[in-house]
């Protein structure tokens, strides 16, 4: 699996991304995630709708709780042809949590412990800390990537304002 240094950085160390490296017109992988329930969750079943993935590193951290919140506000002014996904390695009983404790109804929270495919398949695997990259990926009706945005530095929160304009700039 291809690794790469120097993409991002915890509190200013280097950190390694396992994965390969998606750019903007790369069909988004089809993986299975799970969902706060337990099921499984594909993906390849948003094929038609717009999709903002937002991946955190936990939702029990304090940059991710306030992400995780804003992207949540955002969502509903977004319509019902998108669809708001964040995604940890958390389990999917203390997602389940956050979402209760937080209010958060307008965004899925899915979680990607069994195994890190989503994590690998998109290029967002920390190696050393077997945790999400932080990172926001647009993916359009078609399933291409539209946008993508790593934040470089892990404990820093992602550019809300470009991230939710590339979803505003699809059809």
């Amino acid at each position: 699996m291809a690794e790469r240094k120097g993409v991002i950085t915890f509190k200013g160390n280097p950190l390694t991304l396992v994965g390969p490296e998606l750019k903007v017109g790369d069909d988004a992988p089809d993986v299975e995630l799970v969902a706060n329930d337990l099921s499984a969750y594909r993906l390849g079943s948003l094929k038609g709708k717009k999709a903002v993935l937002v991946t955190v590193p936990s939702l029990d951290t304090p940059v991710c709780d306030i992400e995780a919140k804003r992207f949540n506000e955002s969502a509903a002014a977004l319509g019902d042809d998108v669809a708001v996904l964040v995604i940890s390695m958390d389990l999917p009983f203390a997602q389940k949590r956050w979402c209760g404790a937080n209010s958060a109804d307008a965004i899925i929270t899915l979680s990607d412990y069994r195994g890190a495919r989503f994590a690998q398949a998109y290029g967002l695997l920390i190696k050393e800390l077997h945790l999400l990259a932080r990172a926001v990926i647009v993916v359009n009706r078609d399933g291409d990537v539209a946008y993508e945005q790593i934040v470089g530095e892990v404990a820093e929160e992602p550019d809300y304002d470009a991230a939710l304009a590339a979803v505003k700039a699809l059809d």
